[in-house]
């Protein structure tokens, strides 16, 4: 049996039906159900859930069904296949109907045909189909959910497909979804690109080794090697997504200012963003370099996407957990800011220690518990000293402050206090709200329970 064969008709009956080609998780799913691979096997493969891949795998069977005219499932794939020789099926599409093998029986097999029966609709030089990009999300994360982020999606793609935007911040808390929606993002725009490459900065690689590392993946079909990142951008219209960049990044300093030795990043964003080429970095970040601000004052070379609260699809994750008290839901997700990590790890806690009962939890007026005191502190023990003054004094307020003049308790000068009001907020554990044309500042629920309990 061919499996490029399989692919190729599986590629034009899911085309025919869907206007779409075959994504990965599909062709990782058709190439493992040959290979008598499972769905957790496949999902290890493409760096993604089983529950996701399962979901994938039920649509492109009823799509595979419809097709071909066969019940089609994963367990009678492979079967039906060599006992029908659907592999060596014509296809032939007429009108909006899909024909497979029709008129070109040769003793009950059907013989391989690369021509299409062209309706009137056809164009006669019909466009080719897409090439499949190289791929490497080696250092991309499992996500076990993905949850709706439909307008952030489609903001994304616009920025990329139509803007051509070469350089994309997608900020937020940990756990708030950047790994997701940029691994999301991929499955939609895959075959806009001639490479896709996802690198993660947890270890603070040098920038020579990491440019090394990625002018080694770009070239690999090349006699020679150019001799500089950009001439790959260049070259090839690649889409590059550098996760973690926060820990190239200073701790116990205002935010944004680099380790020693790593100054140079921030020359190579800028590169990026104002050199000119056809390919997109994406930085998946905590904080915000401090270039970015700059550089955002022309939005074809550089944009800010900032993860905020996941709002009503935040319920699933409450149901998923079997939480009681359904009425008591948007408060929890407010309590915790629509966070789809934070609120696991609450729900988690609420089950097992309140046996799923909301009010119970609340009653206890701590909002922090332990795994989340954990996600906390990671992000906490970045700050300066002058942040955490700051934070301290707005965790205390009851409502929302304005920053007009420093408060006399803090031991800072002017200077120093906007300052690392200004740092807060590009590390995003401080929020703005607008009232009239007032500008307040405040603290989420869950991180002012951690400051009061953590920081003195």
């Amino acid at each position: 049996m061919d499996i490029a064969e399989v692919l190729t008709l599986a590629d034009e009956l899911i085309f025919a039906k869907t206007g779409k080609h075959l994504d990965y998780v599909q062709e990782a799913i058709l190439r493992g159900t040959l290979q008598d691979t499972t769905y957790t096997q496949i999902a290890q493969e493409v760096y993604s859930s089983p529950s996701h891949v399962r979901n994938v795998g039920s649509q492109l069977w009823k799509i595979l069904s419809k097709g071909l005219g066969k019940n089609i499932t994963k367990a009678n794939f492979r079967t039906v296949l060599e006992k029908e020789k659907i592999y060596n099926y014509q296809l032939a599409i007429v009108g909006d109907n899909i024909k497979v093998g029709e008129n070109v029986t040769v003793n009950n097999n059907f013989n391989v045909c690369r021509e299409k029966v062209r309706s009137p609709k056809t164009p006669q030089n019909p466009q080719p189909t897409a090439k499949q990009p190289r791929i490497d999300l080696g250092d991309a994360p499992e996500i076990s959910t993905f949850f709706d982020r439909t307008s952030e999606l489609t903001t994304l793609k616009q920025w990329i497909l139509k803007n051509r935007t070469r350089l994309i911040s997608i900020l937020g808390l940990s756990g708030s979804g950047k790994s997701a929606i940029a691994l999301q993002l991929i499955q939609h725009i895959q075959y806009e690109f001639d490479c896709i490459i996802w690198r993660s900065l947890r270890n603070a690689p040098p920038l020579q080794t990491l440019e090394t590392d990625l002018i080694k993946f770009l070239s690999q079909q090349q006699e020679t090697e150019l001799p500089y990142l950009i001439d790959y951008l260049r070259s090839h219209r690649c889409l590059i997504v550098l996760d973690d960049v926060q820990t190239i990044f200073s701790s116990q300093q205002l935010a944004g200012n680099y380790q020693p030795d790593y100054e140079n990043y921030g020359t190579f964003f800028k590169q990026i963003a104002e050199s000119c080429h056809n390919s997109c970095i994406v930085l998946l970040s905590w904080e915000k370099p401090r270039e970015i601000a700059a550089l955002e004052s022309h939005p074809k070379n550089c944009q800010t996407l900032q993860l905020n609260s996941l709002g009503e699809p935040a319920r699933e994750i409450l149901r998923e957990k079997g939480l009681l008290e359904s009425e008591k839901w948007s408060e929890l997700i407010e309590l915790y800011n629509g966070n789809p990590l934070w609120l696991n790890t609450a729900a988690a806690a609420i089950q097992d220690l309140f046996n799923g009962n909301i009010s119970d939890f609340l009653s206890y007026n701590s909002l922090v518990l332990g795994d989340l005191e954990y996600l906390l502190h990671q992000h906490f023990q970045r700050l300066s000293d002058s942040e955490k003054q700051v934070m301290s004094w707005l965790a205390n307020q009851i409502k929302a402050v304005e920053i007009s003049k420093k408060p006399a308790l803090l031991e800072l000068s002017p200077s120093e206090f906007l300052k690392a009001v200004e740092s807060l907020r590009r590390r995003l554990l401080i929020e703005k709200v607008q009232k009239g044309d007032r500008t307040l500042f405040t603290v989420q629920p869950a991180i002012a329970e951690y400051v009061k309990t953590n920081i003195k």
